[in-house]
């Protein structure tokens, strides 16, 4: 929706609607230090969606991005919420591709998330994007309900792949040329 304003997290005065969004319309009881884990580390990884002549948002994305223990530049989608009232006018989709889209300028090579395996909605939403359902976690929610993960492979951008073959090359030059020196 072209008249929905998207931004970034600004800080602190964020959190009360961060925090009333998430708690409204997800099942998982975060307290506040789990917000602020994220928030405080990612801020550039949490956007609001703010509709005209409001302030108060009405959808939020919290995400963090970090080197996964297999060595990936993984992005981790945490908490995506829209007011029941807007949606399917595209905000959380936008949301998440927003989301998405700094993270690929910091190299990510995946993005994963957890949702409840009957959360039809999300489901639709996010394998329209692209995920695809790696696993299900079984009572993985503190509700008791299980969970698929989700995983979007992101392939390297041009960019990356250029620096990529620039890199490689400089290497190749590097020994070529010791070993000229050395003869």
């Amino acid at each position: 929706m072209a008249d929905i304003v998207y931004r970034q997290y600004r800080g602190e005065d964020d959190l009360p609607y961060i925090m009333s969004l998430v708690q409204t319309e997800l099942s998982e009881p975060y307290v506040i230090f789990t917000y602020r884990y994220f928030l405080s580390q990612w801020p550039e990884l949490a956007f609001l969606a703010i509709p005209p002549g409001s302030s108060e948002p009405i959808g939020v994305i919290v995400c963090k991005q970090d080197v996964h223990t297999r060595g990936a530049n993984r992005g981790y989608i945490a908490m995506l919420s829209v007011n029941k009232n807007w949606r399917k006018r595209g905000v959380a989709s936008t949301l998440v591709r927003r989301s998405i889209e700094v993270m690929k300028q910091h190299g990510v090579q995946e993005v994963v998330l957890e949702t409840e395996y009957d959360n039809a909605a999300a489901l639709s939403l996010y394998e329209s994007l692209g995920f695809i359902r790696e696993k299900r976690l079984y009572r993985f929610y503190l509700n008791g309900k299980d969970a698929f993960r989700l995983v979007l492979p992101v392939p390297p951008s041009a960019t990356q792949e250029a620096a990529a073959d620039a890199s490689l090359y400089l290497g190749f030059a590097s020994i070529l040329h010791l070993q000229s020196i050395a003869a």
